[in-house]
């Protein structure tokens, strides 16, 4: 089976009823990790204040995403599991750096949400420099989950060791009332080539081709930044990270194929999708650049499902420790029952 035919298959939502657990993703986008847990088989409800984004969402998924922007005093549905990306401006290594004091962060919404609903799990992603020159932060952050009774793992983890054909690094914490696991890594690596198949040779007279000036000013680009190969995407090797701005952008970063004949040419959404794990069946809402952001703000939707179905299998192996620990309780009981009527 090839690698789109399996993720068109895999990534489909559902409800598991015997699961029987609810997920608000906060800043959820278009749904990318919303369906890595709906494949796992969790309810979801979304809230993501971009229009677009929000109605892509609406028609994917079976859960529903809320179109509006979250505040300090946003109220929530009852909720098992609490996910989402929030946006972090204090980040800026030139700003005030006022942490959680920041009114355009995100965080403290995250923890507000986390307070009211009191989940047995969260999880939140983030960019890599949340573990580096801003761990100062992280590190903020989780103390006050802490305060709230959480014990947290974090990692900074690339979605290309849980099979998406891409390279991109995430800050992932998760936390739960009890000890939790970040996933481990899959022994797959998936290259682009395995991912699009056919689609690269695929062009017609709408295909956007570069210039010849915009050859020249990628040429300039890569002299400049001492690029040593052509940043083009290679169809041997997982790509380069996906961002709004190498998508939707017209700079010298660029994603683009290279074809047969020399010419080079941007990728198309449903590459862009490919190569961040979205099903074919996966529709974007919006313009073109409505649709690339889309795609590079989203948690590719095959790393979402590896998070997902780890907490999945932490939840129902607490179910299973419980349901031992009733048992080996009723045995001590009669126990001490029979130990009682023998005196």
């Amino acid at each position: 089976m090839e690698y789109w035919e399996e993720i068109n298959k895999k990534l489909k939502p559902w409800i598991d009823n015997e699961l029987n657990k609810t997920v608000v993703d906060l800043f959820a986008g278009c749904g990318g990790l919303s369906l890595g847990f709906e494949a796992n088989g969790f309810k979801t409800i979304g809230y993501e204040m971009d229009e677009p984004a929000s109605k892509t969402y609406n028609e994917n998924l079976i859960g529903e995403c809320v179109n509006k922007k979250l505040t300090l005093d946003s109220r929530y549905p009852k909720a098992d599991i609490v996910i989402g990306g929030p946006p972090c401006q204090p980040f800026s290594v030139g700003g005030k750096q006022l942490g959680l004091k920041d009114s355009r962060d995100g965080f403290p919404i995250f923890l507000a949400a986390v307070r009211q609903l009191d989940p047995e799990v969260l999880l939140f992603e983030n960019v890599r420099g949340m573990l580096y020159k801003n761990k100062w932060y992280l590190k903020e952050v989780i103390q006050e989950l802490e305060k709230l009774g959480y014990h947290l793992n974090y990692s900074l983890l690339n979605a290309v060791d849980y099979e998406v054909p891409q390279n991109r690094e995430r800050v992932i914490v998760i936390g739960s009332k009890n000890k939790i696991n970040l996933p481990k890594k899959v022994n797959r690596k998936v290259t682009s080539g395995q991912a699009l198949g056919d689609l690269p040779f695929q062009f017609d007279d709408n295909s956007k081709f570069f210039t010849e000036s915009m050859d020249r000013y990628v040429a300039n680009y890569e002299k400049a930044s001492s690029c040593i190969n052509p940043r083009d995407l290679y169809l041997d090797r997982p790509a380069r990270t996906l961002t709004c701005r190498n998508l939707a952008g017209a700079t010298g970063d660029m994603h683009r194929v290279r074809l047969k004949d020399g010419r080079r040419r941007r990728i198309t959404v449903r590459e862009a999708a490919r190569l961040q794990s979205f099903p074919d069946w996966f529709e974007f809402s919006g313009t073109e650049t409505h649709q690339f952001n889309q795609i590079g703000n989203a948690v590719a939707p095959n790393f979402a499902f590896h998070l997902a179905s780890n907490i999945k299998d932490h939840l129902i192996g607490e179910v299973s420790h419980q349901c031992n620990v009733t048992e080996n309780d009723q045995y001590l009981l009669f126990e001490d029952a029979a130990i009682y009527q023998s005196r």
